[in-house]
Parts: C-alpha cells; sequence; structure tokens
C-alpha cells in the first residue's frame, strides 16, 4: 500500500523538514485510492523516483532534483533535512531518568529517595490490563527522585524516577 493510504478519506499525511538554517516546516500531503496526489489542491504528480519528482502546482510545471538532503530547482538547491515523525523521547531524557512504558497502576515500591540502588533493582512495580511490569535501575547510583505513589495512575512517559551515578 502507498504511503498515507487510508480506507476511508482522511487528514493529509505530514512531514516536517528542517533546512539550513535550522528553521522546521511542514508538508501536507494525501493520496488517493489510485495513488494519485489529491492534496494539496490544484497539485498533480507526474513522476517520482528517489532522485526526480515531477508535478504541477496551480498549472505551473516544475521539476526537482532530490536528494536525502537536498532539493534543487531551477533557482538553486535548497539544503533540507527530514525530520523524525515520531521523536524518541529517550533522547530527550537525561542519563538514568526512568519514564513509565505504558500507561498503568503503581501497585508496589520497593525503594526510596536517597536510597543507594543496584544495577537491575526494582524499584517500582506498575500494573495494567491485569499484567506486571517491573521497573528496575539500569545502572548502579543513588535514587534522587521517585514522584510516585502507591495506587497512583500514571500515563506512558510519565517520570518513575531518577537515579544519579555515583
Amino acid at each position: 500500500l502507498p504511503s498515507g493510504w487510508r480506507n476511508n478519506p482522511s487528514r493529509p499525511q505530514i512531514s516536517r523538514l528542517a533546512g539550513a538554517d535550522g528553521e522546521v516546516f511542514e508538508v501536507e500531503y494525501r493520496f488517493d485510492r489510485d495513488g494519485r496526489l489529491v492534496h494539496p489542491p490544484a497539485t498533480v504528480l507526474h513522476e517520482a523516483t528517489p532522485e526526480r519528482v515531477e508535478m504541477s502546482v496551480d498549472g505551473v510545471r516544475r521539476v526537482y532534483r532530490v536528494s536525502p538532503d537536498a532539493v534543487g530547482t531551477e533557482r538553486g538547491t535548497i539544503a533540507i533535512r527530514e525530520q523524525p515523525r515520531f521523536a524518541d523521547v529517550a533522547a530527550e531524557d537525561a542519563p538514568g531518568t526512568l519514564t513509565a512504558p505504558m500507561p498503568g497502576t503503581v501497585v508496589r515500591i520497593s525503594a526510596a529517595t536517597g536510597d543507594h540502588v543496584e544495577a537491575g533493582q526494582v524499584l517500582l512495580t506498575l500494573e495494567a490490563m491485569k499484567m506486571e511490569f517491573e521497573v528496575v535501575a539500569p545502572f548502579e547510583g543513588e535514587l534522587t527522585s521517585l514522584p510516585v505513589e502507591i495506587g497512583k495512575q500514571v500515563d506512558g512517559g510519565v517520570l518513575l524516577a531518577v537515579i544519579e551515578a555515583p
């Protein structure tokens, strides 16, 4: 199936691109069941290969040379970089930050703020849909934050604990 295909008409797909200056902009597009570009309106995609895109916008036909990091036109080349579709949440967290891998309820807490913990030591246990998930220390260190309590409902990605390496 082509990218963005939907059984029923849906919102357009969105690609986020960053220019050489770091400015991020979004490009919206949507295809019909036959693979024709239907959004934005008045746009006709004539040909698309990994190296070349030929399209008409408002009746004006243009050819673009494309590569993983640039788009070339008759006016010159523009450096662009496609941004990840889904942000890597783990990359945003400081080392030692533990977040909830799923929504659930804290059913057990096995350590306290200020405790020295060993790698692999269970810090707390989450329950979701009658299944338990143990959150363990990824390395040895001091448990500097544990902002949860037994019975608390947490969403996926919520901060559960912070461990500081010695």
